[in-house]
C-alpha cells in the first residue's frame, strides 16, 4: 500500500513539476520576447537625425567589420580572384596595345560599361540596403520617355552615336513619324531595360541566401525580415489583417506551385517579393529554380510590361492630350500648361540642335526633377548609414548575450 501510494505520488509530483515548467517556459518566452522588442526599439532609434554621432560611429565600425568579412571570403576564393585578375590584365594589355583590334575593344568596353551601369541601378533598386533606390522612376523611366519623345519628333530611332546615349540628337534627314512604331521604340531600349531587370533579379538574392543559410545551420539569422517571416508562419492560422493574408498568399503560392509561382510573383509589380525570396530560401528551393524564375519574370516579362506602359504614356498624341487637359483646368490651367509646353519645346529644340548646346533658360520642371532626384539619393544614402549602424548595434547586443551565457 505504501509502495503503491508512493508510486501514485510520483506521477502527481511529475505532473505538478511539468505544469510549473510550462509556466516557467511561458514566463521565459514572454521575457525573451519583451527583451527582443526593447532591443529592437533601441536599434530603430539609432538614426542620423536622432543620434548622429553614435550612428556615424557604429556605421564606420560596421563598415570595417564588413570589409574584414569580405576580405576573408575573397581569400577563401583566391583561385577565382586570381583568374579574374588575369583576365583583367589580359584585357588591359589588349586595351593599351595599338592595332586593328582597337575598334572591337572599344565596342566591348562601351557595351560592358553601358550594361554594368543599368545592372548596378537595378541592384540598387531591389537590394536590401536600408531602402531601395527607385531607379526605375529616377533613371530608366525618364530614359525610355526621352527616347519615345525623340523617336516621334525625329521620325527615327537611329540616333547618331556619339552623342547617344549620353545625349539624343536627331539624325540628319530624319524620317517620317509614320515609320515609328511601338516595337521600334521597344527594340531601341531593350538592352538597358533587360539589364536593369537582371539587376533587380540579382538584388533579390540576399534574402534567399540568408534564409537558406539560416535553415541549414539552424542559427538565428541577423535579419528582421526573416524573424517576421518565422512569426508569420507561427501565427498563420490566426491571421486576420489584409497584409498578413497577402504575405501568406505569396508564401503558399511559392511553396506549392514552385517555379511558376515564383515566375508569377516576379512578373508583376510586387512589393512582397522579398518574402518570396525568404520563402524559397527557408524551404530550400534549388538556387536555379528561384533565380531562373526571378530572372525571367523581372528581366523579360515585367520589364516589357513597364517599358510598354512608359512608351504608351509618353507617345506624342498622349502627351499632347495631357498638356491640353492641364490647360483646361479652371483658373490655374493656363498657368500650369505654360511650363509644360515650354519644357517640351525646349526638348524638341535640343533634339534638332546638332551642336548639343543646352538652352540658356532652365525650365522649373527640370529643376524640380533634379532636386527630387537629389533628395531621394540623399535619403537612400542616409538609410544605408542607419541600417549599417543598426546592424552593428545588433552585433553588440548579441555579443552581450553570449557573454552573459558564458558567465
Amino acid at each position: 500500500m505504501a509502495a503503491n501510494g508512493a508510486s501514485c505520488e510520483q506521477p502527481q509530483k511529475r505532473g505538478g513539476g511539468g505544469a510549473k515548467d510550462r509556466q516557467n517556459g511561458k514566463s521565459i518566452d514572454s521575457s525573451v520576447r519583451e527583451r527582443r522588442q526593447k532591443e529592437k526599439e533601441d536599434r530603430l532609434s539609432l538614426v542620423v537625425w536622432r543620434r548622429p554621432v553614435t550612428t556615424l560611429h557604429y556605421f564606420l565600425l560596421e563598415t570595417l567589420v564588413k570589409l574584414k568579412e569580405w576580405t576573408l571570403k575573397l581569400w577563401q576564393r583566391r583561385g577565382a580572384v586570381f583568374l579574374v585578375l588575369v583576365l583583367c590584365s589580359l584585357f588591359s594589355i589588349a586595351y593599351s596595345t595599338e592595332g586593328t583590334h582597337q575598334q572591337y575593344v572599344e565596342y566591348l568596353e562601351k557595351k560592358f560599361l553601358w550594361c554594368a551601369y543599368w545592372v548596378g541601378l537595378g541592384i540598387l533598386s531591389s537590394v536590401g540596403l536600408g531602402t531601395g533606390l527607385h531607379t526605375f522612376l529616377l533613371y530608366l523611366g525618364p530614359h525610355i520617355a526621352s527616347v519615345t519623345l525623340a523617336a516621334y519628333e525625329c521620325g527615327s530611332t537611329d540616333f547618331p552615336e556619339p552623342p547617344y546615349p549620353d545625349q539624343i540628337v536627331c539624325p540628319h534627314g530624319g524620317g517620317l513619324e509614320e515609320n515609328i512604331s511601338l516595337f521600334s521604340i521597344m527594340s531601341k531600349v531593350r538592352l538597358e531595360a533587360c539589364m536593369w531587370g537582371a539587376g533587380t533579379a540579382i538584388g533579390e538574392l540576399p534574402p534567399y541566401f540568408m534564409a537558406r543559410a539560416a535553415r541549414q545551420s539552424g542559427a538565428d539569422p541577423d535579419d528582421e525580415d526573416y524573424e517576421e517571416f518565422e512569426e508569420m508562419l507561427e501565427q498563420a492560422e490566426g491571421a486576420q489583417d489584409f497584409v498578413t493574408r497577402a504575405k501568406l498568399g505569396v508564401q503558399h503560392m511559392v511553396q506549392r506551385v514552385g517555379f511558376f509561382g515564383i515566375l508569377a510573383c516576379a512578373s508583376i509589380p510586387n512589393p512582397l517579393f522579398d518574402l518570396a525570396g525568404i520563402t524559397c530560401g527557408h524551404f530550400l528551393v534549388p538556387f536555379w529554380t528561384f533565380f531562373g524564375a526571378t530572372l525571367i519574370g523581372k528581366a523579360i516579362i515585367k520589364m516589357h510590361i513597364q517599358k510598354l506602359f512608359v512608351i504608351i504614356t509618353f507617345s506624342k498624341h498622349i502627351v499632347e492630350q495631357m498638356v491640353s487637359l492641364i490647360g483646361s483646368v479652371p483658373k490655374v490651367g493656363p498657368a500650369l500648361q505654360k511650363p509644360f509646353s515650354q519644357y517640351l519645346e525646349a526638348q524638341r529644340n535640343k533634339l534638332h540642335d546638332a551642336g548639343g548646346s543646352a538652352p540658356t533658360d532652365e525650365n522649373w520642371l527640370s529643376w524640380v526633377f533634379e532636386k527630387v532626384v537629389l533628395v531621394m539619393v540623399c535619403y537612400f544614402v542616409t538609410s544605408i548609414v542607419n541600417s549599417m549602424a543598426q546592424s552593428y548595434a545588433k552585433r553588440l547586443q548579441q555579443q552581450r548575450h553570449s557573454d552573459e551565457k558564458t558567465k
